[in-house]
């Protein structure tokens, strides 16, 4: 087993600020950019170990939040940790429950200490610092762990974003006077909203800070997508380039490229579980909604030429007839299907980078309807 976390960048792209790259972790080698499935309560819904490893997933992400209040970190500690708990063997990366601040606002109180909670389970009392967090996230063991912070919400005006920023810069710094797992990476997350100004000067603020790693927080909140383009653009001048940019909770192909573009290594999104739930593929040619009534006689595959289980074994048809008999195979085959997609996109993402023809690759997925 690796001991150390590093990032190397390997190239960046001649016709764009999209970077080639590796990280290192105790628990394996992740080539960047890449795409995390989440896992939030320690399993990625309708996939098992194996099948993460087969759709060639070499990273997942886990929920703090929620861990903590089912099962306990401590309970997981005693299993050896999340890797021996849910039996995945390739690096994980878990989130500080910073975004549960900003989705369960209706039922938390923000204080310069930190956040009190009530449970969503049962409604007890919980009590969050960036120190309870940390331990919290050592407990857990994950590789990457990243520092407590508040979200500000879209639209938020200066003054409610500042603050949010300045407390997310102090609650950082007080994550990493007490993080003391050697084999785990902490990152940063920069804040600031919708203003580019506030942007730099979190991403400069954490910078003097030393993280190993960087996470974009507080976009994709909301806000138009060239608005959120627009705040990648004024940061990448000033994230290190030698650390791994993290754009948090984004997923969709378009964004994907979108942000590769724009020089992120690391995305993470529940929306390709999601959708497969409720009956949607992603191909290159678009979005596929399999439950509708003109699949029920097609007996191509979800997309033809994906090397994924789901689309060398079985058809569209026979996909819609689960779903509509309410049967779990349709979720699991759908879900297989989506990651694999989105694994597979990142891999001609990061072929295309090193061939120098990235925005080709995009112009090509654009024009195929990839992003509709």
């Amino acid at each position: 087993m690796m001991e150390r976390f590093s990032f190397e960048l390997i190239k960046t792209c001649g016709q764009t600020g999209a970077r080639l790259g590796r990280i290192i972790t105790p628990h394996g080698a992740i080539d960047t950019p890449c795409f995390m499935p989440v896992g939030t309560q320690a399993t990625v819904k309708a996939m098992m170990p194996r099948d993460l490893r087969e759709v060639n997933a070499s990273i997942i992400l886990s929920n703090t939040y929620h861990l903590y209040v089912r099962p306990g970190h401590e309970l997981i500690r005693r299993a050896g940790g999340l890797h021996g708990f849910m039996g995945w063997d390739r690096p994980i990366l878990t989130d500080s429950g910073g975004f549960q601040v900003f989705s369960l606002a209706g039922i938390n109180k923000i204080r310069e200490d930190g956040v009190e909670f009530r449970s969503h389970i049962d409604g007890r009392k919980l009590h969050f610092t960036p120190e309870s967090v940390m331990e919290i996230e050592q407990a857990l063991g994950a590789d990457i762990a990243m520092v407590f912070d508040e979200c500000a919400p879209h639209p938020s005006d200066r003054s409610y974003t500042r603050a949010a920023m300045e407390r997310t810069h102090r609650w950082a710094r007080r994550c990493k006077e007490v993080h003391t797992l050697e084999r785990q990476a902490l990152f940063g997350i920069v804040q600031g909203g919708m203003y580019a100004d506030m942007r730099i000067e979190s991403a400069k603020t954490l910078a003097d800070m030393d993280f190993p790693g960087y996470g974009i927080g507080g976009l994709s909140v909301g806000e138009p997508k060239p608005l959120m383009y627009e705040m990648l653009e004024a940061l990448e001048p000033h994230m290190p380039a030698g650390k791994p940019r993290y754009l948090m909770g984004v997923g969709s192909p378009d964004c994907l490229l979108e942000g590769v573009m724009r020089g992120v290594d690391m995305f993470d999104c529940v929306l390709q579980t999601r959708v497969a739930r409720n009956g949607l593929a992603f191909t290159r040619s678009g979005k596929k909604t399999i439950r509708n009534a003109a699949y029920e006689s097609d007996f191509a595959p979800i997309e033809e030429g994906c090397d994924c289980y789901a689309c060398q074994n079985f058809s569209r048809g026979y996909i819609r007839h689960l779903i509509k008999a309410g049967e779990i195979l349709a979720a699991q085959l759908l879900t297989m299907h989506n990651l694999r997609f989105t694994l597979r996109l990142m891999e001609d993402v990061r072929a295309a980078i090193m061939e120098d023809r990235l925005l080709d690759f995009y112009t090509e997925l654009k024009e195929g309807g990839a992003f509709s």
